[in-house]
């Protein structure tokens, strides 16, 4: 199982970045998928994640209205579409494999720094 995360980047607050994550070294639709974050100095929390068949996703209440999950199945790709990002979204954002903390793999992460 590889997970392997794109996108991150240093923004601005109120700018936009989108994640990318590419599944491979399993069947990726036959999973549930979803995105964990780590901020310096805190313990992972799970962002929010979307059922196998992308026809049900869940964020958590602080970032509602401002981040969506989507999914491509065909190419084995998890998104994470991130607006309106504020300095508490400073983190490593990790795709995992699985829902909330029944997640079993996780990737390497890419950094999301949000600071004017």
């Amino acid at each position: 199982v590889q997970l392997a995360e794109s996108g991150g980047g240093l923004v601005q607050p109120g700018d936009s970045l989108r994640l990318s994550c590419v599944g491979s070294g399993f069947t990726f639709g036959s999973y549930d998928m979803g995105w964990v974050r780590q901020a310096p100095g805190k313990g992972p929390e799970w962002v929010g994640g979307i059922a196998s068949s992308g026809y049900s996703t869940r964020v958590k209440d602080s970032v509602k209205g401002r981040f969506t999950i989507s999914r491509d199945n065909s190419k084995s790709t998890l998104y994470l579409q991130m607006n309106n990002l504020k300095p508490e979204d400073t983190a490593v954002y990790y795709c995992a494999r699985g829902w909330e903390s029944n997640y079993d793999h996780r990737g390497q992460g890419t950094q999301v720094t949000v600071s004017s």
